[in-house]
């Protein structure tokens, strides 16, 4: 009898299956490659099977590969603050403090959940290509900065989401949970990172010498600490990073009592600290508290540190000599190995792409429209309207004209905000609002610079080498300006590169590990002062006539201002070398010129006839931000020294106004501004923050009332810098809301173009137990004309609590509300959420007594209404 055809088919294909598990379990030839195991049987069995060396590059950021046992080169430093960064194609959301104003912690979480994806969509495709797993294209991303705005001059407090404990947990859990994907899957889609920690808010300037060793241990445990735990409890992060700075005489990546007693005794953590870049090597360069890299990277891995980033000369590639000089034993080593293999195999990064869901993710998501309508929906719901006098927002779209100027109108890159990576478009705030009148309506005009009061005249087209216009330009395909040149080009107009996009500086010039010289020859007409500007990502050095002038090697492009004198008829020859290094993204800009006086008199002049002037100014990641070899006035090393707008835009402002403008201001910045003079000089104040690839489409809808703003603020805005105190004293006194009410703008504040009331609210126990949780009922009218969202807020205060805050953010809600109708908002206050610092017990705890619970929709006193609750 033959066999029928499914017969042989189903034969086959169970031999077929028996051969390739046989194939499979063959190419098993040891534990650790069994993808049925845990992951830390299978760090186990890796870690007895490698020798000293080998287990000592593995705990480095770039991790070497290990080919005898056929595991690939890691990379540990990828970041994805607010996109997946330092690459191309991807969406770009807003800054994290443009995020908080949402206080919108569920889209926070769509946001990294598309992020997440398209990372591994970066990454599967340069998997598919062959790429070297290099810095910036990883599963491990150095995401989310968690530091407790509380200083509003520090660069970085952008990438915060704010000065509030609550509102920075809440916002960090989520955006671990979308980056990490779900809880019940075999593999994380990747791995998270709370930094920086702790106790870390700047300034940049002293951070890798600075020594906190004053920090109140209540103002420890409520203010520093709370996010931190919060992400390690209620996230399950799987890595923390160390900050640079010394708490009570010990660095952080040292430090026993951060590292061991509160993070892994007090809360539990079982997985990875990583440094951050170049902590370990300040040990021994700039803290002084060991003498070289051998005892540097002992002591750091002792404490609890697994794994070093550090642009080069890793000190941990020393511990296998701190083994032999006893400072160490090798089991030591093996425990913090343990935690970085288990982090690698719970990527799946080692197993079949077959059984790794996330290796399916496809490059058609990237920058998605599902993707492009979530970084909107942020960025309208980032929308924080400050003043609006008269009300005279929202604009009318039948105006026959309206001006559109400011230094920051028409800016890209000013959307993008920092840590970033480059969109496929980008909309400026000139480009949104070109979507609601004509364009024959527009008057635009940059006016000013963000900072400079002067404007530079340029003499690029003045200078010529060869006997020909511009700069000659040489490239190599080696970091060195070695071997054979490529290609020889002209630049004739100010030089901009960049490899954004996949863009060759010239053609047959690599994307990377490249080099170029740049040559002019310029002979003043007359005696002055001129100025070079310029910067670059990569090595850069500006030589004149054989002086070198400017010499760096940076990771991002700041520009810089570098006066000369110069002699008429004298050739002074220019020179400029280059060289793409780091795996940084290559860019250059260059100018040079006469520096002439900014004149308003023409911009007046232009703008007759026009009622409505829409300024678009405030700061940019050219001004803050991390470490940054930046020192205009009122600013330094990437802080600021002083909050005020810088006076050119102040100067600007008043001069609209006294010509008679009605001034819209939309302020862009990372930080709070002093805005005292400004709410004299301008109409309306919109705080749009660095708002993203749709940052000026969402600008636009809601200065002509197609999107009602909701935004609140994540940080208060101070009046003026005179009461901020010393940046370096980390005390909280008179910083924040929750120790000051002397501010222009408090935390929570924002307006809206319709009216909210906050009715009288219930609670449903007024007595607790301290374990017990109590609901909070507030109704909420919107008694305007427009439908829009109100933010209800609730803040705790311990009656009598002397030392304590004046309130603390516990819990809120946003409703979206139809003119005229009413809603209940029902916010739950858990036990912890009257938990406080008990100094009889030295901890946190949630102590028998009275409280106030505040709630309204600012931190405000004058927006808050109140009721008490005991504890027995």
């Amino acid at each position: 009898m033959k066999t029928k055809p499914l017969s042989n088919l189903r034969k086959w294909l169970s031999i077929s299956a028996m051969l390739l598990l046989t194939i499979n379990i063959c190419a098993q030839k040891y534990p650790f490659q069994n993808s049925e195991l845990s992951s830390e049987e299978r760090a186990k069995d890796l870690i007895s099977r490698l020798t000293l060396e080998e287990k000592a590059a593995l705990m480095c950021d770039q991790s070497d590969p290990i080919p005898r046992f056929g595991i690939m080169r890691f990379n540990w430093w990828s970041e994805a603050l607010h996109g997946y960064a330092n690459t191309d194609n991807v969406t770009v959301f807003p800054e994290p403090v443009g995020m908080a104003a949402s206080f919108n912690e569920l889209l926070v979480y769509d946001i990294f959940n598309a992020v997440s994806d398209e990372a591994r969509a970066k990454y599967n495709e340069a998997r598919q290509k062959g790429e070297e797993n290099k810095r910036f294209l990883s599963l491990s991303v150095w995401t989310p900065n968690v530091n407790i705005f509380r200083d509003p001059r520090w660069g970085r407090g952008q990438e915060t989401y704010g000065e509030d404990p609550y509102l920075t947990s809440k916002m960090g859990v989520a955006v671990v949970k979308g980056l990490q994907g779900p809880d019940d899957a075999k593999y994380r889609k990747l791995l998270a990172c709370a930094k920086h920690y702790a106790v870390h808010s700047g300034p940049e300037w002293s951070r890798h010498e600075l020594n906190l060793n004053n920090v109140d241990p209540r103002e420890l445990y409520e203010t520093y600490l709370p996010t931190f735990k919060a992400l390690v409890q209620e996230s399950d992060v799987r890595q923390v990073m160390c900050a640079y700075q010394r708490l009570d005489d010990e660095p952080c990546c040292g430090n026993t009592r951060l590292l061991q007693r509160i993070l892994r005794d007090e809360w539990g953590y079982k997985y990875l600290v990583v440094s951050d870049c170049g902590a370990v090597t300040d040990f021994f360069t700039t803290h002084k508290v060991s003498s070289d890299a051998v005892h540097a990277s002992a002591k750091a891995v002792l404490a609890g540190t697994d794994v070093e980033c550090v642009w080069e000369n890793y000190p941990f590639k020393n511990l296998p000599e701190a083994v032999e000089r006893g400072l160490i034993k090798e089991d030591d080593i093996n425990t913090s190995l343990l935690r970085v293999l288990i982090g690698r195999f719970d990527l799946g990064e080692m197993d079949d792409d077959a059984i790794v869901p996330w290796s399916k993710i496809s490059p058609s998501i990237l920058n998605n429209d599902k993707h492009r309508q979530i970084a909107l929906e942020m960025a309208q719901q980032s929308m924080t309207l400050l003043q609006n006098k008269n009300n005279v927002l929202p604009l009318s779209k039948s105006a026959e004209k309206i001006a559109v100027i400011g230094p920051n109108a028409d800016d890209e890159p000013m959307l993008w905000g920092n840590y970033n990576g480059t969109p496929v478009r980008t909309i400026t705030i000139l480009d949104g609002i070109k979507t609601k009148i004509s364009e024959n309506s527009i008057v635009y005009d940059k006016a000013c610079d963000l900072v400079e009061d002067k404007i530079t005249q340029s003499y690029f087209g003045k200078c010529s080498f060869e006997g020909k216009k511009g700069f000659k330009a040489t490239y190599w395909n080696t970091p060195d300006r070695s071997g054979d040149v490529v290609t020889v080009t002209r630049i004739e107009n100010p030089m901009k590169l960049t490899t954004a996009g996949q863009h060759e500086f010239a053609s047959g010039v690599k994307l990377e590990g490249f080099s170029a010289k740049y040559e002019t020859e310029y002979t003043p007409e007359e005696s002055q002062e001129i100025v070079f500007k310029g910067g670059a990502t990569g090595y850069f050095e500006l030589i004149v006539n054989g002086e070198s002038l400017a010499q760096y090697n940076n990771w991002r492009t700041i520009p810089s201002r570098i006066p000369f004198k110069v002699e008429a008829g004298t050739k002074y020859k220019i020179e400029i070398l280059y060289a793409q290094k780091n795996n940084w993204q290559a860019n250059i800009e260059f100018n040079f010129g006469k520096e002439v006086d900014v004149d308003y008199t023409n911009l007046i002049n232009k703008l007759k006839g026009v009622d409505v002037v829409v300024f678009v100014g405030g700061l940019s990641t050219l001004l803050e931000g991390e470490e940054m070899p930046v020192n205009y006035p009122g600013f330094k090393g990437g802080d600021r020294t002083n909050i005020e707008l810088p006076s050119v835009q102040r100067i600007c402002l008043k001069a609209l106004k006294a010509a008679g403008k009605k001034v819209v201001f939309v302020n862009c910045s990372g930080s709070a501004i002093g805005f005292a003079p400004e709410t004299e000089s301008c109409d309306a104040i919109l705080q749009a923050w660095y708002g993203g690839e749709s940052g000026g489409q969402a600008v636009a809808d809601v200065l002509f009332g197609d999107y009602n703003p909701s935004g609140k603020l994540p940080v208060s805005f101070y009046k003026d810098s005179e009461k901020l105190g010393d940046f370096e004293d980390y005390s909280m006194k008179g910083r924040t809301y929750r120790y000051t009410t002397d501010v222009l703008f408090p935390f929570g504040y924002g307006l809206s173009y319709t009216k909210f009331e906050i009715g009288k609210a219930s609670l449903s126990k007024t007595k607790i137990a301290a374990n017990e949780t109590v609901k909070l009922t507030v109704p909420v009218t919107n008694s305007g004309k427009h439908a829009g969202t109100e933010v209800v807020q609730v803040y705790v205060r311990k009656v009598n609590d002397i030392d304590g805050p004046l309130k603390t953010l516990r819990g809120y809600e946003r409703l979206t509300i139809k003119p005229g109708k009413s809603q209940k908002s029902v916010i739950k206050l858990p036990a912890s959420s009257f938990e406080f610092y008990d100094w009889g017990q030295r901890k946190m705890a949630v102590t028998p007594g009275e409280y106030e619970i505040f709630y309204g929709n600012s931190s405000d006193e004058k927006d808050l209404k109140a009721v008490k609750i005991t504890i027995n």
